[in-house]
């Protein structure tokens, strides 16, 4: 019989087989995720908002009773998920880690919560995130800070923090994240895992107050495996009417390519033998990077040349500074959104975060020519980027600017001799791939700096190639197994 550890630390896709084969029992996986859960969540937070847990145990004997009749919902079937606490749960509390909804009890699931429970996922809890998923990292005046799963003293990243280190501690095969600002990337390279922003409309979003202009968060997958990537992604994918900008192919052609493209690794490599590989780096000394993230993301490089693909340095031939300067303007509005209501009730304006609130009093300060001109900004920006792809097949950037720094600290003053000016600067080299629309994965870098902390790399693609992305990112997963999958260090104690 399989150990809990030796369970857990199986992909999805592979847990998935083992249930509907009845090797393994629903009731076996989630007696082991709790005692996970018991063992880890204390020490690192990962996971909130717990539903109890002899309902759990019930749950999945009821879904053993299904399939002893023949019976399964789809291949998460008996799978424990927690849901990130930005996306509505109509069973549990959908906190947005802010106290002003500290009750707020969703009365329908999320579209993708809902696509993810028809596919059979057990809902155990939410996973933990910053207050309305800004900045990252994960903290929160709910329930505390989410701790690194590789060092415990510095930040988990965010604002899926949560996910990510509960995917590291192997609390979860695979888990659903967020991202506007870096919000999957960042905490994916920062715990050792894999975070993917699909293309822009790839993923609706439902239910959503405004579905026109809000084109720069999206919903996604993130994991262990890229194959269970991959598998997550198809199932939260598809066009749903109501989200007016959703992509419209169809979810079963997407499901299929998506599994082709992991039936074998030995050809995903060789597909990557023709591949043009563009390395931006710190966009030609634009952007302050700490030392060692560099060196650390160079060094993974290399499992490019070595699979045969054509690396070569690269640089955008477009200023980024007007690129940042139309993200915060529309970022800015974006966020005002959610956040004015609060701000303009004086019984609810100081139960905001700082960095909330001054989101929406810059909100206030723009004028719609000043959105137009912001989105003109960002036209013109997407026809430099996308010029690039004549050229190469993917773009290369770090998923970070740092690394994980200490978890009492809200957020990096300064990189080096630079001074971050926003709560968010310091993340400036993840919004190309969200502005652009462009799907990206963050894919495990290493560890560097002296405190040998984890990193990550985006693997960026041409606009709606997210196939041709995780392609990639399982040719890279193949040639770097001898450490991509490492344990972190509380695991191997």
């Amino acid at each position: 019989m399989n150990t809990s550890n030796d369970l857990l630390e199986q992909s999805a896709l592979s847990l998935s087989a083992s249930i509907h084969s009845k090797s393994l029992s629903c009731l076996e996986l989630m007696q082991a995720v709790l005692k996970q859960i018991d063992r880890y969540n204390p020490r690192y937070n990962a996971i909130i908002s717990m539903k109890p847990e002899e309902q759990l145990l019930e749950q999945a004997r009821a879904y053993d009773a299904m399939l002893a009749r023949g019976q399964s919902m789809g291949w998460l079937h008996g799978i424990p998920q927690a849901i990130k606490d930005l996306a509505a749960t109509k069973d549990i509390p959908t906190t947005k880690g802010s106290p002003l909804y500290a009750n707020n009890k969703p009365s329908e699931d999320a579209l993708m919560v809902a696509r993810m429970r028809g596919s059979g996922a057990i809902i155990i809890g939410k996973t933990n995130t910053p207050e309305f998923g800004l900045g990252s990292q994960t903290y929160n005046p709910l329930f505390g800070a989410t701790r690194n799963a590789w060092h415990a003293e510095r930040t988990s990243g965010g604002s899926s923090g949560g996910a990510a280190v509960a995917l590291a501690l192997r609390i979860l095969p695979v888990a659903d994240g967020s991202d506007m600002g870096g919000s999957l990337r960042n905490p994916a390279g920062w715990n050792h895992c894999f975070g993917m922003r699909p293309s822009q409309g790839r993923v609706p979003k439902w239910p959503a107050p405004e579905s026109f202009f809000a084109q720069l968060g999206t919903e996604g997958p993130m994991g262990r495996y890229v194959a269970d990537v991959a598998r997550l992604l198809s199932t939260q994918s598809g066009y749903d009417a109501r989200s007016p900008l959703s992509l419209d192919q169809p979810s079963p052609p997407l499901i299929d390519a998506v599994s082709e493209a992991q039936q074998s690794g030995q050809e995903a490599i060789d597909w990557m033998r023709t591949k043009r590989v563009a390395w931006l780096g710190d966009m030609n000394g634009y952007l302050a990077m700490q030392e060692g993230v560099l060196e650390c993301c160079e060094s993974a490089l290399m499992a490019f040349s070595r699979m045969g693909a054509r690396l070569e340095d690269s640089k955008l031939n477009f200023d980024p500074s007007r690129a940042w300067n139309a993200w915060l303007k529309l970022r800015h509005a974006i966020v005002s959104m959610e956040v004015l209501p609060f701000l303009n009730d004086p019984n609810k304006r100081d139960l905001l975060k700082p960095e909330a609130r001054w989101e929406a009093e810059e909100a206030l300060k723009l004028s719609a020519v000043d959105l137009m001109q912001a989105s003109a900004e960002r036209s013109a920006f997407y026809q430099a980027w996308i010029q690039l792809f004549d050229q190469y097949d993917f773009l290369i950037l770090p998923t970070a600017q740092c690394f994980p720094f200490d978890v009492q600290t809200p957020w990096p003053s300064s990189i080096g001799a630079q001074r971050m000016d926003t709560y968010h600067r310091w993340m400036e080299v993840v919004i190309y791939a969200t502005l652009s629309g462009c799907p990206s994965i963050s894919v495990p870098a290493g560890w560097g700096g002296p405190d040998r902390l984890p990193m990550g790399i985006q693997i960026i693609g041409r606009p709606r190639a997210d196939l041709d992305v995780l392609k990639a990112a399982q040719a890279y997963e193949l040639v770097q197994a001898e450490w991509i999958h490492q344990k972190p260090p509380a695991l191997r104690d």
